[in-house]
């Protein structure tokens, strides 16, 4: 098809489906490649650049006093032919040009609107971006041709597969499709498609391909069968195809042939509109696609356009070669005269030319679904208004050397290329068109549905579009409620290699298996997932902890000797009920302070020792409670104090025991002098101060602090004072046994006195039980773990009172109380009861 004017446009478009060429032998002349299977879209694609061209030179305001021509070629989806095609079209088709002023016969072109093709567009701009002839093309989309070193002049109105790959994945991510099989066509635009997709997922970690198949080139049905039966079998139930309307007939000829349901394709934009696969046949199967699809568009005047076309119009081609001839032949199922042999005579019509498009139903008149039609006119009015803004160049304020403006007589093709680069214009359907660095246009996409519907009609309608955006990428927006699934849930199906991991549980991946494919392991104690899927558990905090789900971490449990546990009630009790004791006897032995047995006991070491225990008991209390720093720094020092305390006045009052029966033996008064009661008190005191400058160095150097422990538990935190210097712990405690043991040593000593000195064997019994608590309170306190250690502090301090207590007083307070008879001077003195 062709239309002289003052600038020529050159066009390349699939007029045809199938193509037959013949052997290149190289030995003889060859004869030319035929074309059939007439292609009703390629038709409209040439007929709209046609009609946009025509609407251009009817715009005043657009390349006014210029008037476009064209020249289009079918490529008959053959790359020879699309070849052939284009190098005529960038060298001229006659034979001879005659060039004057007038420029008699039809010059190159200036620029080309197509090919349809990747590969073909690959192959056809790899020569034409020698020489800098731009190329726009409307439906190639291989991401390689955004490479501006190899293609320099190469441009495109529709988006590049490395837009749509992306815009598929956001599908994918939507409805949580994470495992998908891939099939691709065997030329560049599928093995290009391929290689985004992998690299994509990869990199997003949104997905896996369960299988990434190559379809044969032509019907190899040993191969075909083998991928069909894979896809069977695979566990994937989304299938994402890149492929040509024509070879994927074949495709689906062997679905059919193997009834393989209940798979969701996703159609690439090549075939997501392909009428040819919109049949009964198909449909049962391919029911209920989602597809990429070119934005759609409107153009004004193209439906009446389109009607007028009219064979009789082109006497000057013969109807043999004509496609409008072969477009009207296709579409009426008529045949021109001079008919084929044995036509007319099989019920055969011959076609008038009179025929009206309007009576039949065909695509042809369908522009309620312009995509592919809109992205042919815009590539026509980018290479227009780029001429035009070219012509309209200023001279001196040219872009060029010198400041030069191109003119249409001295026209190079780099020189309109520029110029391509830089156009931005608005079409009437309100779309703004401008290319980037790498010639593509800004992307945008419609998402469209197939609907299978019941009286087996089929609609395509569209569903959602995603686009890029400057802040948030690829954006999809999809109104689901619009969507046909071909299942008889009527849902989007569930494509995944394994289930989402539940929280709790990490992915472990299986071996020689795609990331998607993993194993649910749960994970330990002490570490919690909160999400789906996650690759590693996370560690809680110090003083956290996993709960039973592992999905949350929770406060550790905490444990201490605490005043509201049994065992803290009962040691509480136990220590108050001991101080109440020591103060009971006291107020007794103050009572009868002036009685003999009171007086004769020594009452001031007495009361001291009273005193003592009482703070004994109470200094339990001190390990009660949760531990702070003070609590910690005084439970040992009151303790140690204390004690020290106590045992000071056993040891003094054993003492006295002593020099009292020396004294009463001639020439032993002397001894007495020395046990006075300055002395006494000054002995106590002495003996304790020794003990509080032990404390006093012990917290000064390394105190006692509040400590975690996790050791014992890892779910549970129990609070415990460290000792700080287990030296200085030691050597508390070694003063109480030293002074112990010292006062069990004289008490046993003397234990053979008379009976009238029998206080002896009291103190004698009253240290042995004291030693035998402590000296079964090392190993126990210990070996005790948490706050059992405390416990048995506290059970060695109130065994230990207790048993001074009892020892030392209860006989006494015996005989105050219940044989007062016995409280008489005349019977202390008959037993001698004194110390």
């Amino acid at each position: 098809m062709q239309k002289t004017g003052d600038v020529v446009l050159g066009g390349l478009f699939q007029v045809h489906f199938f193509s037959s060429v013949p052997d290149l032998s190289f030995t003889s002349q060859p004869q030319k490649p035929t074309c059939h299977g007439v292609y009703v879209l390629g038709f409209k694609l040439a007929q709209t650049m046609a009609f946009a061209i025509d609407e251009i030179n009817r715009n005043s305001n657009l390349l006014p006093n210029v008037t476009l021509g064209y020249t289009l070629y079918d490529n008959c989806l053959e790359l020879g032919i699309g070849f052939r095609g284009a190098l005529s079209l960038a060298s001229g088709q006659e034979d001879q040009i005659v060039v004057d002023d007038t420029c008699v016969g039809n010059p190159p072109v200036i620029g080309v609107v197509g090919d349809s093709s990747s590969t073909n567009s690959i192959a056809i701009s790899n020569v034409l971006g020698l020489y800098r002839v731009p190329m726009v093309s409307y439906f190639a989309t291989c991401s390689c041709l955004s490479d501006r070193q190899k293609y320099p002049s190469f441009f495109r109105t529709i988006p590049s597969d490395a837009f749509q790959v992306r815009a598929m994945i956001q599908i994918l991510k939507h409805f949580g499709w994470t495992w998908a099989g891939l099939l691709v066509s065997d030329d560049d635009y599928g093995l290009h498609a391929a290689r985004s997709f992998q690299s994509e997922l990869s990199v997003s970690g949104e997905g896996c391909l369960a299988y990434t198949e190559v379809l044969p080139w032509d019907k190899d049905t040993d191969e075909l069968r083998r991928i069909v039966d894979l896809m069977k079998t695979s566990t994937a139930r989304v299938v994402i195809v890149f492929e040509h309307p024509s070879r994927m007939m074949h495709l689906m000829d062997e679905v059919v042939r193997q009834n393989v349901t209940g798979l969701q394709w996703i159609a690439s934009e090549a075939w997501t509109e392909s009428a040819v696969l919109q049949t009964p046949h198909f449909m049962p199967y391919l029911g209920g696609t989602l597809g990429i699809t070119i934005r759609r568009g409107e153009i004004p005047g193209l439906r009446k356009f389109l009607s007028q076309i009219r064979p009789e119009l082109h006497h000057n081609t013969s109807y043999g070669n004509s496609m409008v001839n072969q477009f009207w032949e296709f579409t009426f199922q008529c045949r021109f005269a001079p008919a084929p042999a044995g036509w007319l005579e099989g019920g055969g019509a011959l076609c008038t030319g009179q025929e009206d498009l309007g009576n039949v139903d065909t695509e042809y008149l369908d522009i309620s679904n312009l995509r592919p039609e809109y992205n042919v006119y815009k590539a026509v009015y980018a290479l227009a208004h780029s001429l035009d803004d070219m012509l309209r160049c200023k001279p001196g304020r040219g872009p060029f050397s010198g400041n030069k403006c191109a003119t249409l007589q001295s026209l190079e093709p780099w020189q309109l290329v520029y110029y391509m680069e830089r156009v931005n214009f608005t079409t009437p359907f309100g779309d703004q068109v401008s290319f980037d660095e790498n010639g593509d246009v800004v992307p945008i996409y419609d998402v469209i549905n197939w609907l299978w519907l019941p009286d087996g009609s089929t609609k395509v309608q569209n569903v959602g579009d995603v686009k890029r955006t400057t802040f948030k990428g690829e954006e999809l927006i999809l109104d689901e409620g619009k969507i046909f699934w071909n299942f008889e849930s009527k849902m989007p199906p569930r494509s995944v290699c394994s289930e989402s991991c539940p929280p709790g549980t990490h992915m472990v991946r299986r071996k020689a298996e795609p990331e998607c494919c993993f194993d649910c392991i749960p994970c330990s104690e002490g570490k919690i997932t909160n999400t789906s899927s996650s690759l590693e558990c996370t560690s809680c905090p110090e003083d956290f902890w996993s709960n039973p789900q592992r999905d949350l971490c929770i406060p550790k449990k905490t444990e201490f000797l605490s005043y509201h546990d049994p065992l803290g009630i009962c040691l509480t009790a136990t220590s108050l009920l001991g101080t109440f004791i020591c103060v009971v006897v006291l107020g007794i032995f103050i009572y009868h302070r002036r009685t003999p047995i009171v007086r004769a006991n020594n009452s001031e070491l007495s009361f001291q020792l009273l005193l003592s225990l009482k703070l004994c008991f109470l200094c339990s209390l001190l390990f009660i409670g949760r531990p702070r720093m003070w609590t910690c720094q005084l439970r040992h020092a009151a303790f140690g104090i204390s004690f020290v305390l106590c045992v000071s006045c056993i040891l003094v009052k054993t003492m006295v025991v002593l020099a009292v029966f020396k004294a009463s033996k001639p020439g032993g008064g002397a001894s007495l002098k020395w046990f006075g009661a300055m002395q006494q008190r000054g002995t106590v005191l002495f003996l304790t101060s020794i003990q509080a400058a032990i404390c006093t160095t012990w917290l000064v150097s390394s105190s006692p602090t509040p400590h975690k422990n996790t050791q014992y538990h890892n779910d549970k935190i129990v609070y415990e004072c460290a000792v700080g210097s287990t030296v200085g712990f030691a050597v508390l405690l070694g003063y109480i046994g030293m002074l112990a043991v010292l006062s069990f040593l004289i008490a046993f000593l003397v234990r053979n006195l008379p009976d009238s000195f029998n206080e002896a064997k009291l103190i004698t019994f009253s240290m042995l039980i004291f030693c035998a608590v402590w000296v079964a309170f090392v190993p126990a306190y210990i070996s005790s773990p948490g706050n059992l250690a405390d416990a048995v502090e506290v059970f060695a301090i109130l065994a230990s009172s207790f048993g001074l207590l009892i020892t030392l007083f209860g006989p006494k307070c015996y005989i105050i109380l219940l044989r007062p008879e016995m409280n008489t001077k005349k019977a202390v003195m008959a037993r001698g009861i004194v110390s």
